[in-house]
């Protein structure tokens, strides 16, 4: 008899096949069949069943792009991700963790953390025990806590960079001594034996500590990374991820050069490689080019990938989040440490308003294009969050267009928006992947075979973004609710999210319904499927800050057998392991 047989679902399997009404019996953990309810596998009783008629069986999300490296030390529910549909998770990503870690870098690392993923810093002191020094110590700690997920973990370089160097480690400038190299190759080398799932840098001055200094990873020569290549080619494991500027440089000349060294770290590792590609409003054809170099580079036989986001990368803006269009003005600035109804009520002033509002047209004349220009200026590229939210944006439908329909001037209409619902309302504004103002490069983008769905950041960005609803969206806005240009099949979007992410991180064991696959799985309603708009919430230690966003339509979500969440609720179960290394599919 089966644990737990799903009955009369649509399964949409994850390997993109055509889906197709099916049961699917399971035991031990693992899928033991898949078919009609004629055949001798699945006619019975089993200790457990749910009624899938109508409804879509997706094998379970796998989220190759979290920062949750201080989070599952403290919280087993690993959410948002969990909440929609994800069953796996990497983290380590970007070359950011908590491990290896002297007990003299702490602090150092708890303000990198802050600063390149806007964790508050007070949580991670709080939160993290620091029941470990090495790497392998790290995975220990994590493995003997349980979770609502499988999760793996990346060897993060900056850690490696400032246990082996010290202070002069989180300096760029700083080049390693021989010596200090060969250490570095060494840890990574024992990281990888002790089950890290690979290895993440970051090469991007977007990244620095909550003190504004560069993330030390920045400039690291071919001496250190071929090292650390070559240790990874001894150990015969893992896979390479990392963060460029490459996606943004207007110089095609600067572009190349990463890619060129990218090419070096592939061919002396002999391992996958992603990194990430997005869309730039200043460089809006860049992804062309490095998508370019991924196709030549898989057609010469290497396993290399751009990772992207499914939809635009999106700061939220609101007077309780890390960013509004408002906080540099003097008038805004008077008011701005209010609690936040008294706050709503001083910006309801006419006066203030008025004030606020002339401030931010003088500011806003004065600012050169980037990211601080597009936060105060980008009326016509910010969207409000009703609900559900409509992540499908258009310049269309901004606030700044609707504004102007409408008569009214858009800057005071996004304040006006920012003091609905008590001054909680957030809206949404894309950063990235969104340079034409509609989805069409997008879609050029997920439909590609040689991309990875990713970018999720996941427990990270706690008062700026939250995209680690991207599995659920994806399937609404692609595959459902599509109307501004061609969809996309729902079982391309599930095998993007799913086997595709599974395979390239070495996880043959799952991502796929059929027999001898590990049993996660997700059953939904896709009808129902929707993402409410994210709210601020104050569950980290120490009373910390950081976005949520929940889901409906999730029916019930299964982690190796155990259902995890029904309609959206915890069932207690904590099925979740530590996944060491890579994972043979089934025989």
């Amino acid at each position: 008899m089966a644990d737990l047989i799903i009955r009369g679902g649509t399964v949409i399997d994850g390997t993109a096949a055509p889906g197709r009404v099916a049961d699917v019996a399971i035991t031990d953990g693992t899928i033991t069949a898949v078919g009609s309810v004629a055949e001798p596998s699945l006619d019975g009783v089993a200790a457990q069943e749910v009624d899938a008629d109508g409804l879509l069986v997706t094998p379970g999300f796998v989220d190759i792009h979290t920062h949750f490296d201080g989070q599952v030390t403290w919280d087993p529910i690993v959410a948002p991700s969990s909440l929609h549909g994800v069953t796996t998770i990497a983290m380590g990503n970007c070359g950011v963790g908590f491990a290896p870690a002297a007990p003299d870098r702490h602090a150092w690392l708890i303000s990198l953390l802050e600063g390149v993923e806007d964790i508050p810093g007070t949580a991670l002191a709080e939160g993290l025990t620091w029941d470990w020094e090495t790497f392998p110590e790290y995975l220990d700690s994590v493995a003997a806590k349980p979770h609502t997920v499988d999760i793996g973990a990346h060897i993060p370089h900056a850690a490696v960079r400032t246990y082996v160097m010290g202070d002069r480690g989180a300096d760029h400038t700083e080049v390693p001594t021989d010596d200090e190299i060969a250490a570095m190759a060494q840890l990574v080398g024992a990281a990888l034996s002790a089950g890290a799932v690979g290895f993440a840098t970051s090469r991007t001055e977007v990244h620095r500590t909550s003190g504004g200094d560069n993330i030390g990873t920045l400039t690291a020569t071919d001496a250190e990374l071929l090292a650390i290549a070559d240790a990874m080619r001894r150990a015969g494991t893992g896979v390479t991820q990392l963060i460029s500027d490459l996606y943004q440089t207007p110089a095609d000349a600067v572009a190349q050069s990463e890619l060129d060294l990218l090419e070096r770290f592939v061919r002396r590792s002999g391992r996958p490689l992603s990194f990430t590609m997005q869309q730039a409003y200043h460089s809006p054809d860049r992804w062309r080019f490095q998508m370019d170099w991924v196709d030549r580079m898989v057609a010469d036989g290497f396993n290399v990938k751009a990772q992207v986001g499914v939809r635009p990368i999106g700061v939220l803006l609101g007077l309780q989040a890390t960013a509004n269009p408002f906080l540099l003005c003097a008038s805004y600035g008077e008011i701005a440490l209010l609690d936040l109804p008294e706050r709503v009520v001083a910006m309801r002033d006419p006066e203030r308003r008025r004030r606020i509002l002339a401030e931010h047209a003088e500011i806003a004349a004065g600012l050169e294009p980037g990211i601080l220009q597009q936060i105060m200026c980008s009326a016509d590229i910010t969207f409000e969050m009703g609900d559900p939210v409509d992540y499908e944006c258009h310049t269309d439908r901004s606030v700044g267009a609707l504004a102007r329909a409408a008569g009214a001037d858009p800057s005071a209409a996004v304040y006006d928006l920012m003091l609905e619902r008590g001054g909680e309302q957030l809206l949404y504004l894309p950063l990235f992947n969104f340079a034409h103002g509609d989805f069409g490069d997008l879609h050029d983008m997920i439909t590609s075979p040689n991309v990875l769905f990713g970018l999720s950041d996941a427990g990270a960005h706690c008062g700026a973004i939250c995209d680690a609803s991207m599995t659920t969206s994806s399937l609404v806005v692609w595959s459902r609710d599509r109307r501004d240009g061609e969809p996309v099949p729902v079982e391309q979007i599930v095998h993007g999210h799913t086997q595709r992410n599974a395979r390239h991180m070495g996880w043959l064991d799952r991502g796929v319904i059929a027999p001898g696959y590990v049993a996660d799985l997700n059953v939904i309603d896709l009808d129902a499927l929707a993402c409410p708009p994210p709210t601020i919430v104050h569950d980290l230690p120490a009373g910390g800050r950081r976005l949520m966003q929940t889901a409906r339509g999730y029916r019930h979500t299964i982690k190796s057998g155990a259902v995890t969440f029904s309609d959206g609720e915890h069932t207690g179960a904590l099925p979740g392991e530590l996944l060491r290394g890579t994972r043979l599919a089934p025989a």
